[in-house]
């Protein structure tokens, strides 16, 4: 096996030599005979073959080439066949080095035909899916899918309908400057939506998908949300305004509700008629849209066809101006007006309407002439309501807005990356020339006052450009009426596929419904039906004019964040920003972000602020209550930057008081479910919110991680979810090893990242710690790393009895400041009554002073200190009397010792000492009285019991010595400060074996005992009492840490709230500002 190995790792030019190593050795001749063979190509068929295949099976069994052949087929039956990529597989045979990994990963071959033809049973990158699920439907080239709809949809309603008016208010100069502007506008956009589109498949979805996978599925819900409801309004704004050039200039006798005019006696009945079949005509393009999107594309060649027809005739019109068939005008002495009556009655003057291109009205028209609004249809027929450059600019912006009309069909092309840019850039330019062309010809061969006539009062309500058109105005009607019905079944074709993509991504929970589709190709009904609902609002509205505005703002801020994504993946520089479309810049897609801007704000700021208003609504939707999805948006690459830059900068130097902030790294008891088993634990964490520091929470996971890499993944999944329940901002780790101690151990050394590496460990009191000497262990060791590592500590004592969160406490929060350790006793009630659980109590300090400290003058400075603090608290100064060691304390510390001698004595293995601790605690505390007795009475004390020093003194005297009161006012102070934990000794040796505790042991349980008579007689009742950590034994004997935890146990006896806070002696208050 280790030969043919060897072969198969061998390149073709190596084969030779390890060929003679199996079965026998071949001469060089018989190999130079063999056939070729492909041992390592990756072909399909890998095994060697004999040469001459067509001959008998002799033969070819004679052959060495066959033997040679046959060895590797026995080889192949002894390989390991278990899977489906495992040996006996020819291309598993070739790639037997990577044999492990081809159980779980696909070879490139499988990998590249389930991605490029759609096979079943691939498993890989999710990334990769939405190209799997496209449907197989009749997919469509750049010109049926993008050029056509795209031109159909800019060259709509506005064009016929509006132009001739704009240009008439406007002047020439000011109307080509509005739709160069819209026409930049656009362009700048198509030039980042063709970057964005190329960088990768785009299935349905269209600007919706570019958006959310380039700035995440908050913004991309929003946004794709806006540019739905832009497009559904935009087929009512078409759909409106086939119904005007039907009643108003083809067939006004067909209205359903009296007389209809522009006049403002006629406007209700012209309303009603436009809401009547303006409804009747958007089912009947709903019914075209239901039965299928190939047949709007077979209507779109030949209503296309119709409109550029149309534009030729307007051409052939302004060049040639028949006056035979173009109407004349009536205009008053001064020239100003049109008189839509007699003329001879009112003393006005004939003119031609239509002089054509060399008439000379191309200078007349240059300027601006807007309506104040005061005007009347007799005096100034369109003179209606006030124009002016910004309203103008609303009404226009809509007609150039279809440029995403390919690219919401993504789903139905065969090639997105190519039609979507070739397509779109194609048609902006096509119609860009069209309506910049159409300003100059307008408004050089028709008279201005014919222009400002919005309905064609004037020449007998008939639709101007259609009289300027060659040879008969019906060519325009036709095709304008054409265009807008076109225009409106393009964005009844794409609102409601960008509507279902966003119902896919799960982003909106109660757009779920509209993810269905109907038949093989996955139309959009329900879909469907929602948009043609909102887009009867619209023509509800019934006027051109007020619909337009919406529209203009809804696409704008599509626009607006498809030109943000571009720049933000340009200037990120992803290894993933690769767009095959190469004529993009981040400059130009910002000029386009801050035009589409400053164009929203210009039309109408009060639409402007209502459209930002909805996508921040969606937004913080979205945020709080769809599916969390991770798509690497460029968002968070922004993110990833802005940290590592952060990061960078926090490295710089050392960190001043005035920044610091508890950054917590948390370690959490797991249950068997490995979820915490001091849920308020959490809740603790959360109430030092307000520090707006992080918090890192950990766990452990006993095994070896290779082994236990599952139940860490489960772990931290349970553990990640108990604190998002917590509602607590932070971060999930969860580690295995084989001691927990080492775990935590490593946690502490290596957990965080430069500048954002914690500072505060919060570690649980190991309540059962007398019973299970690993946790006792794990405590002490925790803590001595934090010391080593500069890092405060925290350590909840009754966690069972913490608030939870919402649990609000209304009482005293006492902390007693026995030494300082750099104000971390201070900060932190401040940040706890931050938050409404602690939000109510008053906070106590207390300080211990000795008999040799001026009581007075401490609680004055400590006062002033507080002031300068800006904390507000009550000050107590406690004094610590100086007396003889009572005979309680020496029992205890006796209880104690013996507890450890008797442990020792028994030489108890680690699991056994376990296992049977309990009963020696037990033991130990039903004797205490006679064990006492006996030790005194060995002594020769009778009712004495040794001082501090080791002197007999009567245990009722309440009188000391000079030299043991000075001796236990140091024992206090030692015990109290961090240092003195390192002067622990072991009980054995001394007296420790013959029944007398030591002397520093009773000194410090003196100490102990003493504060918790203090504190239990000042602080019961108190919601929370936070107390100074004394520094655990730096030696880790066994007895050193038992001792240890009897002191902490002594501490606080009786309280049911602590908060143990030792400081890492770094400053973190400060007085100054």
């Amino acid at each position: 096996a280790g030969t043919l190995d060897s072969k198969h790792a061998l390149g073709s030019g190596d084969e030779a030599r390890a060929a003679p190593q199996l079965n026998r050795s071949p001469s060089v001749e018989e190999l130079e005979q063999m056939p070729e063979t492909d041992l390592g190509g990756g072909g399909d068929d890998t095994r060697l073959k004999a040469s001459g295949a067509g001959g008998d099976a002799g033969e070819r069994a004679s052959s060495p080439s066959v033997r040679f052949s046959v060895d590797i087929q026995e080889f192949d039956n002894k390989g390991d066949n278990g899977d489906d990529d495992g040996g006996g597989d020819d291309a598993t045979d070739n790639l037997a080095l990577f044999q492990n990994d081809l159980k779980s990963r696909p070879r490139v071959s499988r990998l590249l035909s389930n991605l490029m033809h759609g096979g079943g049973g691939f498993e890989g990158n999710v990334e990769l899916e939405p190209a799997l699920k496209q449907s197989e439907g009749t997919k469509m080239g750049t010109i049926a899918g993008v050029y056509l709809p795209t031109c159909q949809n800019i060259l709509g309603v506005i064009l016929f309908l509006r132009l001739t008016w704009i240009i008439g208010e406007a002047g020439i100069v000011q109307a080509f400057f509005i739709v160069l502007t819209c026409c930049c506008c656009t362009l700048l956009t198509a030039l980042s939506m063709s970057a964005v589109a190329t960088n990768g498949k785009v299935p349905a979805g269209g600007s919706y998908y570019m958006i959310s996978r380039s700035l995440g599925p908050e913004f991309g819900g929003a946004v794709g949300l806006l540019f739905y409801l832009g497009t559904t309004f935009a087929a009512a704004m078409y759909i409106v305004g086939a119904i005007e050039i039907l009643l108003l200039y083809i067939a006004p006798g067909m209205s359903a509700f009296g007389e209809i005019s522009t006049r403002e006696e006629h406007a209700s009945a012209l309303q009603n008629n436009f809401r009547l079949y303006g409804t009747v005509l958007l089912a009947l393009c709903g019914m075209v849209v239901f039965v299928g999107v190939k047949y709007v594309n077979k209507t779109a060649f030949l209503f296309l066809f119709v409109v550029f027809l149309s534009l030729i005739g307007i051409y052939i019109g302004a060049w040639s101006s028949p006056r035979s068939s173009q109407p004349d005008v009536c205009l008053n002495a001064n020239a100003t007006y049109v008189f839509p009556m007699d003329c001879a009655a009112h003393g006005g003057q004939e003119v031609r309407g239509i002089p054509g291109l060399g008439s000379g009205v191309f200078s007349e028209n240059a300027g601006s002439n807007y309506c104040d609004g005061s005007g009347n249809n007799g005096e100034r027929p369109g003179c209606d309501e006030q124009t002016s450059f910004t309203i103008l600019l609303a009404i226009f912006f809509p007609s150039v807005t279809g440029i995403m009309a390919g690219s919401n069909r993504s789903g139905d092309l065969a090639d997105p990356s190519r039609a979507i840019p070739l397509g779109t850039i194609a048609a902006i330019l096509t119609t860009s020339t069209i309506y910049l062309t159409c300003v100059l010809f307008f408004g050089g061969s028709i008279i201005g006052e014919l222009l400002r006539d919005k309905f064609g009062e004037s020449i007998g309500e008939k639709l101007v450009v259609a009289e300027l058109s060659w040879p008969t105005p019906w060519l325009i009607l036709i095709g304008c009426l054409l265009s807008t019905i076109g225009a409106g079944l393009q964005s009844l074709t794409g609102a409601p596929r960008l509507l279902q993509a966003i119902a896919n991504d799960d982003v909106i929970p109660f757009l779920k419904p509209f993810k269905v589709g109907s038949g093989p190709t996955n139309e959009p009904r329900r879909a469907l039906y929602v948009t043609l609902l909102i887009a009867e609002l619209g023509v509800l509205i019934a006027k051109l004019d007020a619909v337009a505005p919406i529209v203009t703002m809804f696409f704008l801020m599509c626009y607006a964040f498809v030109n943000l994504a571009c720049t933000l993946q340009t200037l990120l520089q992803s290894p993933n920003w690769r767009p095959r479309f190469k004529y993009y810049h981040w400059v130009t897609s910002t000029v386009g972000l801050v035009l589409c801007f400053a164009l929203m704000f210009i039309s109408s700021w009060y639409y402007a602020l209502g459209a930002i208003f909805i996508a921040c609504v969606t937004y913080k939707y979205i945020e709080y209550k769809g599916a969390a999805k991770d798509w690497g948006d460029g968002l968070r690459g922004l993110s990833l930057q802005a940290a590592r830059y952060a990061l960078l900068k926090l490295e710089t130097g050392p960190q001043h008081t005035k920044n610091w902030r508890p950054q917590v790294l948390c370690f959490c008891s797991l249950n068997e479910g490995y979820a915490p088993e001091n849920p308020q634990l959490l809740s603790l964490i959360y109430s030092l919110k307000k520090g707006h520091g992080f918090a890192l929470f950990t766990g452990h996971v006993r095994g070896d991680f290779v082994r236990m890499a599952d139940e860490v993944d489960m772990a931290t999944r349970s553990l990640k979810r108990a604190v998002e329940e917590a509602k607590v901002k932070g971060f999930v780790q969860v580690v295995s090893g084989k001691s927990k101690a080492d775990s935590y151990s490593y946690m502490v050394q290596g957990a965080g990242l430069g500048g954002m590496k914690h500072n505060t460990i919060v570690l649980e009191w190991p309540e059962t710690w007398r019973n299970r000497s690993e946790e006792m262990d794990v405590f002490i060791n925790t803590v001595r790393v934090a010391t080593a590592h500069d890092n405060a500590v925290m350590v909840p004592k009754g966690l069972a009895a913490f608030p939870s969160a919402g649990e609000q406490r209304d009482g005293f929060m006492d902390v007693w400041w026995i030494v300082h350790d750099g104000g971390m006793l201070m900060l932190l009630p401040f940040l706890l009554r931050a938050d409404k659980v602690w939000k109510k109590t008053t906070l106590r300090i207390f300080t211990v002073a000795q008999m040799e400290d001026n009581s007075i003058q401490m609680k004055k400075d400590l006062e002033l200190f507080l002031y300068q603090l800006r904390i507000n608290a009550v000050v107590e100064v406690i004094e610590m009397e100086s007396h003889d060691i009572s005979a309680y304390t020496y029992e205890r510390t006796l209880q104690m010792e013996e507890r450890v001698r008797m442990l020792k004595e028994m030489k108890l293995t680690q699991k056994e000492s376990q296992m049977d601790l309990s009963l020696i605690v037990k033991a130990a505390h039903e004797t205490p009285r006679a064990r006492t007795a006996s030790t005194t009475s060995e002594d020769g004390g009778g009712g004495d019991a040794p001082s501090a020093d080791g002197s007999s003194s009567s245990s009722s005297s309440s009188s000391s010595s000079s030299s043991s009161s000075s001796s236990s006012s140091s024992s206090s102070s030692s015990s109290s400060s961090g240092g003195g934990g390192g002067g622990l000794k072991p009980s054995g040796g001394g007296g420790g074996g013959g029944g007398k505790p030591q002397n520093e042991n009773v000194r410090r349980m003196n100490t102990c005992v003493k504060l918790n008579k203090l504190i239990i007689e000042h602080s019961k009742d108190s919601e929370l009492v936070l107390v100074n950590l004394p520094g655990a034994p730096s030696s880790n004997l066994a007895d050193a840490d038992v001792n240890y935890m009897e002191f902490l146990e002594a501490l606080t006896e009786g309280l049911p709230r602590v908060l143990y806070v030792r400081g890492s002696g770094k400053e973190v208050v400060t007085i100054y500002s």
